[in-house]
């Protein structure tokens, strides 16, 4: 068994995925089962309709939604989680780095629409690019934004260097502002129409008497998304880097001692954090279609909240963290019109998935899987 868990392809892949789909099977049953409970004991309080009914009716669905946008707080909130593990303070400007990483994925396929070659070149090929091209742009301007605003302040107290990054939050906003001002003239980036990723894949599920709808883009969100937290279970837990990492996060003293650059390793941190931040921007665009310079501050909001939910500083709490606000979200949005007959509807969601937080910090301050120290990154 030793011989098995050792074994590479289980460690960084088998592994890793395994998690993943705990976490979101196991999210998704206990608020199922909840609100399901829920719909039962105020059954008798429905006169028009079938409470259970109606709650059984859409509950796939929703699960499929929740997941889907979870995904997407969980890439974002790892930029936060990794920085605090390495310099213990929170990279505020990293919502504004998330929004970059869109606004330019968007600007690409934008040009390709305006060559023509939108039209002939492959969907697939199309997304890569603008990811990789996001993954490029917000991975550099994290790294700059740290020699910048917050390399100059590394022994000043921690109050210094959150109020450089709430400032380099504001200063970013208003530069894209600008460049947007200058180059289109437009103040909002609309994704252009192109392929198949609005069409939906429809699956009947015996004993479900509605089929499932799962759209093209939303499985490509959730399966890249997947593909970048594996990849980075591995780069984290499987090189030098990452264990350079890991040491930076634990001790900075005893890491440079040891001859580890910690610098570098820090701007590598944030590196990797900024490109996370960028993909996850791309994918968020698939999903909103329209993207402004203060379109970062809510989902950043929620994937730091995501990061703290979790646990600050655990890679792994991240993920779950992003997987539970995004359920809770959906749920929200969907069962609260009807549970209240109409009278809340889903702009109230961010007040349950917020309280959940207030709730879980009040009985686990450190969050649900606290700071694992082999895990900090």
């Amino acid at each position: 068994m030793k011989q098995f868990t050792s074994n590479p392809f289980y460690k960084f892949i088998i592994f890793p995925i395994g998690q993943i789909l705990v976490f979101a099977l196991g999210a998704s049953l206990v608020l199922s089962l909840f609100t399901v409970l829920l719909a039962y004991i105020f059954r008798s309080a429905m006169t028009e309709f079938d409470l259970v009914e109606r709650v059984l009716l859409i509950l796939p669905q929703v699960v499929i939604n929740g997941l889907t946008i979870g995904f997407v707080y969980s890439t974002i909130a790892l930029g936060y989680t990794m920085v605090y593990g390495v310099l213990e303070f929170i990279n505020f400007s990293h919502s504004e780095i998330f929004m970059v990483g869109g606004i330019v994925g968007v600007e690409l396929m934008a040009y390709f629409d305006h060559t023509g070659a939108l039209q002939t070149m492959n969907q697939y090929v199309i997304i890569a690019l603008a990811i990789l091209l996001g993954m490029v742009i917000s991975g550099s301007l994290a790294v700059t934004v740290e020699r910048v605003a917050y390399k100059p302040l590394r022994g000043a107290p921690r109050l210094v260097p959150l109020i450089s990054a709430i400032g380099m939050s504001f200063f970013l906003q208003d530069a894209v502002r600008l460049i947007l001002s200058l180059t289109t003239g437009e103040f909002n980036v609309i994704l252009p129409n192109f392929g198949t990723f609005d069409e939906f894949l429809i699956l009947a599920v015996p004993g479900i008497a509605t089929p499932l709808r799962f759209q093209i883009k939303s499985i490509l969100l959730v399966g890249v998304t997947v593909l970048m937290l594996v990849g980075l279970n591995y780069l984290v837990n499987g090189t030098k880097i990452g264990k350079a990492i890991r040491a930076v996060a634990q001790d900075r003293p005893s890491a440079s001692l040891m001859g580890i650059n910690v610098n570098m390793i820090i701007s590598i941190t944030f590196l990797i954090g900024g490109a996370l931040g960028g993909a996850a921007g791309v994918l968020f665009a698939l999903k909103a279609t329209k993207l402004d310079p203060f379109v970062g501050f809510f989902p950043g909001l929620k994937a730091f909240t995501a990061a703290v939910l979790g646990g600050i500083g655990n890679l792994t709490g991240a993920l779950l963290g992003g997987l539970i606000l995004g359920l809770l979200e959906s749920f929200s949005a969907s069962y609260l019109s009807t549970f209240t007959n109409g009278a809340f509807g889903a702009e109230y969601k961010d007040i349950f998935a917020f309280a959940v937080l207030i709730l879980v910090l009040i009985l686990r301050p450190s969050g649900l899987l606290g700071q694992t120290v082999g895990q900090k990154a």
